[in-house]
């Protein structure tokens, strides 16, 4: 019996001595990617409640106080949310606390880099926190949350800007016939496959027989982008390169496809609706899959920089939109008096909103905790949320093209 107590004893220390040191090895380089393993473990927790968190949530008084219990959706789409608000306050008290730093010589800047068993205890104290907030916050929360997750799809744009920006540098740097044929090849493919795309579209979400007005015009208006992509981008004033234009192409249908799978299910003009469960899936894959890509994106290269929506063009071009930390590069006794390389604060705000957005793709955008128990149909807000996006999509992709030739004075 002793021996086994002082076993068990011997295995626990081991056990934290591990995690301490696991903790303390993350250095300044790796502490943005910990904080992709803190939200990918959010996605996690998230997840397995939506499957496994019903039957106990029940027994809750506190979130079941109605007459007659809600269905078995409801308390899935409310787990989801839980996680989601207490890992959103989590981002944004960091986001709040980091405003304003500027040198590394801010006690500040080691609470962004360092203290992380505080940090995840405080995540952890959070999450399980949000299980004790009455069910009106969480709805507040939840409507909130479908604006928060059209300005992380903003976000996104600008990281594609940065990311297809610098993908046509890199193949136009090596200046070979073999390089500008791949980009070539890959513009007329991602162009090919927009022009499918549509005709998918047309077919599924305006059938025949049915007044879709409304879907033609969202779908018409996306080619109409497509093409004035194009033309803006190979006009000699611009001299850009065909390759952004197409990638924004095939996105911005992306977000026209999404917001019109996100109409109501009994909508006449939603071709979905027959096969809502594997589309659902479908949908829901490839959001969290932009999402998470979007996220680790963005801490490898987060930050802020007047070039945002700089064109390759512009005298940033050979600056990265949202630039890496080079600060990683130094000994640690000479970081100490540099200026930070990008806003912290800006960082952590991705990350808040990002959790809003995947808290919608786990809840399916349709549906809405309410005060009554019953899950309530809100599949247009939704829509127009993505719709609007399309369009400040293709608005910003045109400001930064356009805007070093209206303001040439000014630095972009």
């Amino acid at each position: 019996m002793w021996a086994a107590s002082c076993l068990a004893s011997c295995c626990a220390s081991c056990a934290c001595s591990a995690c301490r040191e696991a903790v303390s090895g993350i250095s300044r380089r790796s502490a943005r990617i910990a904080y992709c393993g803190i939200f990918g473990l959010s996605l996690i927790v998230a997840w397995i409640l939506r499957e496994v968190a019903a039957p106990l949530m029940e027994k809750i008084p506190w979130i079941n106080h109605f007459h007659q219990t809600p269905d078995r959706e409801w308390f899935e789409t409310d787990a989801v949310l839980r996680v989601s608000l207490g890992n959103f306050l989590f981002f944004t008290i960091l986001a709040v606390l980091m405003i304003g730093v500027k040198n590394q010589r801010d006690p500040r800047d080691g609470v962004h880099h360092g203290g992380w068993m505080v940090k995840i205890f405080c995540w952890f104290v959070l999450v399980i926190l949000m299980f004790f907030v009455p069910n009106g916050i969480v709805s507040f929360y939840e409507t909130i949350s479908k604006f928060g997750s059209g300005l992380f799809l903003l976000v996104q744009v600008v990281l594609l800007l940065d990311f297809i920006h610098g993908w046509n540098d890199k193949w136009v740097g090596y200046d070979e016939p073999f390089w500008y044929a791949a980009l070539l090849i890959v513009s007329v493919v991602c162009y090919i496959s927009t022009f499918l795309f549509s005709g998918l579209l047309f077919h599924l979400f305006t059938p025949s027989g049915h007044d879709c007005g409304l879907n033609t015009f969202f779908l018409v208006i996306c080619l109409i982008l497509a093409f004035l992509f194009a033309i803006v981008t190979l006009h000699p004033a611009v001299g850009g390169s065909i390759l952004p234009a197409s990638v924004m192409s095939l996105y911005c249908m992306y977000l026209c496809y999404s917001g019109l799978a996100s109409e109501p299910r009994d909508y006449e003009c939603n071709g979905l609706h027959n096969h809502s469960k594997a589309v659902n899936s479908t949908s829901l894959a490839l959001g969290l899959l932009t999402t998470v890509l979007s996220v680790i994106y963005s801490a490898v290269r987060a930050g802020s920089s007047t070039a945002l929506l700089s064109p390759p063009s512009s005298p940033r071009a050979g600056k990265p939109l949202l630039p890496l930390d080079k600060s990683d590069e130094h000994p640690e006794h000479e970081e100490k008096s540099k200026p930070v390389t990008y806003s912290y604060s800006f960082f952590h705000l991705i990350f808040s909103l990002a959790s809003m957005y995947s808290a919608m793709l786990l809840t399916g955008w349709s549906t809405s905790v309410g005060e009554s128990g019953k899950l309530v149909d809100v599949g247009w807000p939704s829509v127009w949320v993505r719709i609007v996006t399309c369009w400040a999509t293709a608005g910003l992709f045109i400001w930064s093209l356009v805007a070093p030739i209206i303001f040439p004075d000014r630095e972009f």
